[in-house]
């Protein structure tokens, strides 16, 4: 494991004792990749701000629920921060996928906070690749894991949007997703 997960995990472990600094250290690190990610979706600044608070806040609520072997903190954090930005454009009667984007426009502008250009180039190299594992998907499975991560839907809804049986949505989820997994864990 390397050092700036241990660290991060470290933090999550002081936020669940109350440390404020570490809350705060986290923020530092990733306020801007959740910022970022709240912007893209929601479309406007004032109210992706209102959800890097909420995601934080959240995190300071929640900390025991972050699970290590279930993914990295900056992970933990963008998928809070989506759902609440999806949260959001519900309350406000708007269709997700009218601000969300696919996975030819994610903006590789979205990364979390890096100490000096070795990390930044090993941020860009590890979006590099997953950029190229998603793209050697077939299409249906880069289909489906765009309505699902970018849109927010539900595998029924992804069904009665596609108009394909749900178990057609969930098989190419779960290939894909296992796809990915394969193809991310064998390559340096």
């Amino acid at each position: 494991m390397d050092d700036a997960r241990q660290n991060d995990e470290a933090l999550i472990q002081l936020v669940t004792h109350e440390q404020a600094e570490a809350l705060g250290a986290l923020y530092d690190r990733y306020g801007r990749l959740v910022y970022s990610l709240a912007l893209h979706l929601l479309g406007d600044p004032s109210t992706a701000e209102e959800v890097v608070q909420d995601t934080f806040l959240r995190v300071w609520q929640k900390a025991d629920t972050y699970r290590a072997d279930q993914g990295k903190v900056s992970t933990w954090l963008s998928r809070i921060a989506r759902n609440r930005a999806i949260d959001v454009l519900r309350q406000q009667g708007i269709r997700p996928e009218k601000h969300s984007v696919t996975w030819a426009n994610v903006p590789v502008s979205a990364t979390p906070h890096v100490d000096g250009p070795e990390e930044e180039v090993a941020l860009a190299l590890e979006q590099q690749r997953v950029r190229a594992a998603v793209s050697h998907l077939p299409e249906e499975q880069q289909q489906v894991l765009g309505l699902a991560y970018f849109r927010g839907l539900t595998q029924s809804q992804i069904a009665a949007q596609t108009k394909l049986p749900l178990g057609t949505v969930k098989t190419r989820i779960r290939l894909a997703m296992g796809k990915l997994r394969q193809v991310l864990s064998t390559t340096p």
